[in-house]
């Protein structure tokens, strides 16, 4: 099988494909992407740590440890086989807001920061993706 199937495949084992093809629905047209959005329908923001770091180590195709500006701009291919890439204008916008170090990859811990949001006395525990 084509590794972007096989990739695609690994991205079904942890998100939902019918979410994952109606967001990549919405981000279809040219310099349309929003990360913050695409992972929120996608489904990415509910799920667990462990499942996060599953889909990071997905999108890491070079298995560096880090994700690349040239991994980013493949990013929805990642989710389906008929994603497109992203623009350059997107990707440095992607990586901008997901670089928190300024080095030009993202880092497997780098990758998510944990809030905590108290609503009516419980707590409540968020995976806010690539936001500063």
């Amino acid at each position: 099988m084509h590794k972007n199937g096989v990739v695609e495949m690994a991205m079904n084992s942890i998100l939902n494909p019918d979410d994952i093809k109606k967001t990549l629905d919405v981000f279809k047209a040219v310099d349309s992407f929003d990360h913050k959005r695409f992972f929120e329908m996608v489904g990415l923001k509910v799920k667990s740590a462990d499942d996060v770091k599953k889909a990071f180590h997905i999108l890491d195709a070079d298995n560096s440890g880090f994700i690349e500006e040239e991994e980013l701009k493949c990013v929805l291919k990642h989710f389906a086989t008929d994603g497109r890439d992203l623009t350059d204008k997107e990707t440095k916008a992607f990586l901008q807001a997901a670089d928190k170090d300024g080095d030009g990859k993202i880092g497997a811990e780098g990758k998510m920061k944990i809030i905590y949001h108290n609503t009516r006395s419980v707590m409540h525990l968020f995976y806010i993706y690539f936001d500063k």
